[in-house]
């Protein structure tokens, strides 16, 4: 199916025939035989570029041109006129509304298509351009500029959205002097769309905790608020979402987690790596869920890493996904490294049959110092967002 669009307007059968048939090879096409039909097309779908006739019956084209100048959703679709008209005032009179090409007639169908094409072209960069700038900008509020610092613990982050990125969400927040909540998400699908509905999300996240800290410092019962207000939401309808909420209190050395479908997290230590099993649903499925805390006791040297699927579903050279087993074997590789995460992100590219990420790629790393490790010096690479505690 061809991904971008064009309306025809033209009151002569034979050449709108035309028009439909050699465009239709490359592009979905709507026809109209007048301005009022268009303006009709135009109420049920924004095409990416419109073709008028200039001399129409009931509305002509110049009218069209200035009634989707009007428009919102159509003001900034390119426009070429098609016309019989030689005069330099018909052809002054089409620039000063905005049209992006005249052509007359008789004209070249080839020269028409190579018109059409680069102003699709011109759209198809713009359109990127703009996606991207968006994307990095929510990719930007969606992700802390400073970390914990916390004495006797190391806090690591690599967020790389990919282009304009998808729904990854990390966060984190001081509820009380000492206990930290840290979030982890990743809202389902990819592109802007993602990213709109994970700043959205985002928001969810925060007003919950905030309001409900009052009542409950529960990882789960302040998830199943959030899976609620989302389900109860009929903006967010049919969206889906991962979540790993932490509280951690390192005075007591202690993590306490709800997971909602996200990635399992992982400990890792100098005695090996092992997956933490336990996880709920994800959110937005059902009013009603329930959710599980799961605490844990950092022992000194032990590390807990948590990311998101761009992690798992990278490509390996033998055209398999990473997955949960590869990232363990990754990350068991990586501990002990003065940069553990560009361990990470390099043991992960050089298994990879890409040497890039495929999709946007988060990780958490939060581990607790032995007294050697408060003593060794450590550096840090630019790879990513970085944050170290004392």
């Amino acid at each position: 199916m061809a991904e971008y669009s064009i309306l025809i307007v033209e009151d002569e059968r034979t050449l709108r025939r035309l028009l439909e048939y050699r465009l239709g090879k490359e592009y979905n096409v709507r026809t109209a035989e007048n301005g009022i039909e268009a303006l009709e097309l135009l109420s049920e779908e924004v095409p990416d570029l419109i073709i008028s006739d200039v001399m129409m019956p009931k509305m002509d084209g110049f009218a069209l041109q200035a009634a989707v100048q009007e428009r919102q959703d159509t003001k900034a679709t390119p426009f070429i006129f098609l016309t019989a008209k030689v005069d330099e005032d018909s052809r002054k009179k089409g620039q000063m509304t905005g049209v992006d090409d005249y052509i007359t007639k008789p004209f070249d169908i080839d020269q028409l298509i190579s018109r059409v094409n680069r102003l699709i072209e011109r759209t198809k960069v713009f359109q990127t351009q703009l996606d991207e700038k968006i994307g990095q900008d929510f990719s930007q509020k969606l992700t802390p500029k400073t970390m914990p610092s916390v004495s006797g613990y190391t806090t690591h982050v690599h967020n790389v959205p990919k282009g304009h990125g998808g729904g990854d969400i990390f966060d984190w927040t001081e509820t009380r002097p000492g206990t930290y909540f840290i979030t982890i998400g990743d809202v389902m699908g990819k592109g802007l769309q993602a990213k709109f509905y994970a700043f959205s999300f985002y928001g969810y996240i925060r007003s919950t905790i905030h309001t409900m800290l009052g009542a409950t410092d529960s990882p789960a019962e302040l998830v199943a608020g959030v899976n609620k207000a989302l389900v109860n939401d009929t903006t967010m309808e049919d969206t889906f979402a991962s979540l790993l909420l932490i509280r951690w209190e390192p005075e007591r050395n202690t993590i306490t987690y709800a997971n909602a479908g996200h990635c399992r997290p992982i400990l890792v230590s100098e005695r090996g790596a092992e997956v933490i099993t336990y996880s709920d649903i994800v959110l937005g499925l059902t009013p009603d869920a329930e959710f599980k805390d799961t605490s844990i006791v950092m022992k000194p040297g032990t590390a807990l890493v948590a990311y998101t699927d761009g992690v798992t579903e990278q490509v390996t050279k033998s055209d398999v996904l990473l997955g949960e087993e590869g990232v363990v074997d990754v990350i068991q590789k990586a501990y002990g490294h003065a940069d553990p995460l560009d361990a990470m992100a390099t043991g992960i590219l050089d298994v990879s049959k890409q040497q890039e990420f495929s999709d946007d790629v988060l990780i958490f790393w939060l581990q607790r110092l032995t007294a050697i490790d408060r003593q060794t010096p450590r550096w840090f690479s630019p790879f990513r967002d970085v944050a170290k505690g004392s």
